[in-house]
């Protein structure tokens, strides 16, 4: 085990360095210069030059090699050439906190969600349990991340409103006298900052996950369940409910597990689409202006952070497989 990580993680410097010289190379091609935004006010000649001396824009290869050798030796990711007052690492420090807990609670929620609705599925074959969740997992699969948030912040806002006035009419007609009931919006729709604030965005992220998980659960155990050391398990006296969780569970869950890699660095990292829609200042929503505004040392420094964070999450699913399945040489 100790050979297999030490390999990747000295695979990990020429993997990221592929990685940037193909940013590096499309932001290059990107028509247009980053200090002149504005076309209608264009900027001074000689400024315009200083500043592309500065940082070395008329020399690519200088550039790239300048940029490299700061990340590796100083872990400095340059300034925001939009904002001039801030650095890529300070954008970093700020929002990988942010997209990391909406991350982490969005795959808490899909990991309860998506292996209870397959472990239900797979206890009750054919049963009304078993449709819906085979139901919800298809329509989850389905409805892109944007669908879900768009519903879920309909629902916040209508709710509150419908139930004082459903409870407003209730107690008008038990109490003979109206009596205004207002129903508080428990769930904010944007911003950040409290445990309420993730709870929508954290199961918008985290519906498809789940979803996912919920189908490789199900059809995994179903599998699992007709293979000879189940039925031998069944022979032996054990019943289907422990048969299933504490013999066919280890294995039905691998397929889970080589899911989780690139799902776990997709939620820890948050998504673009869903800061975006609940405003929420993460990673995602620093890359989208980035790319809107031309900021190519945030570009690079958020495009690095985020293909470490796959990396390394592909990595520890590797090395959890012979913790799952001992059968598995690594």
């Amino acid at each position: 085990m100790a050979r297999l990580i030490l390999s990747r993680l000295l695979q990990l410097p020429f993997i990221l360095a592929v990685i940037f010289l193909v940013t590096f190379s499309l932001l290059m091609m990107t028509p247009g210069n980053p200090f002149e935004k504005n076309p209608d006010r264009p900027m001074d000649p000689e400024t315009l030059r200083r500043l592309e001396e500065r940082y070395n824009f008329h020399n690519p290869v200088a550039f790239a090699s300048k940029y490299a050798t700061d990340v590796i030796t100083k872990f400095d990711f340059g300034d925001s050439l939009h904002y001039r007052d801030r650095t890529v690492t300070q954008f970093i420090k700020q929002g990988l906190p942010v997209s990391a807990a909406l991350g982490v609670f969005a795959l808490i929620f899909a990991l309860i969600v998506g292996l209870g609705a397959g472990i239900l599925g797979a206890l009750r074959p054919g049963s009304p349990w078993d449709f819906g969740s085979l139901v919800i997992a298809l329509i989850g699969v389905s409805l892109p991340s944007f669908v879900t948030a768009s519903i879920l912040l309909t629902l916040a806002v209508i709710i509150p409103p419908l139930l004082s006035e459903l409870l407003t009419f209730i107690f008008s007609i038990l109490r003979t006298v109206a009596t205004p009931i207002n129903v508080p919006q428990i769930f904010p729709i944007s911003g950040w900052g409290t445990p309420m604030h993730m709870v929508l965005p954290a199961i918008a992220l985290g519906a498809a996950p789940a979803a996912y998980i919920a189908r490789l659960t199900r059809l995994g155990l179903a599998d699992v369940m007709s293979s000879d050391f189940v039925r031998t398990a069944r022979a032996k006296g054990l019943s289907k409910n422990s048969a299933l969780i504490n013999h066919a569970m280890k294995v039905a869950f691998l397929p889970v597990l080589s899911f989780l890699g690139p799902a776990a660095a997709g939620t820890m990292t948050g998504s673009f689409v869903i800061e975006r829609v609940f405003a929420i200042p993460g990673l995602g929503e620093h890359f989208v202006n980035s790319v809107l505004n031309g900021d190519r040392f945030l570009t690079l420094g958020l495009v690095l952070i985020y293909s470490t964070m796959l990396i390394v999450f592909n990595l520890i699913v590797d090395v959890a497989y012979a913790f799952v399945d001992p059968r598995i040489e690594l």
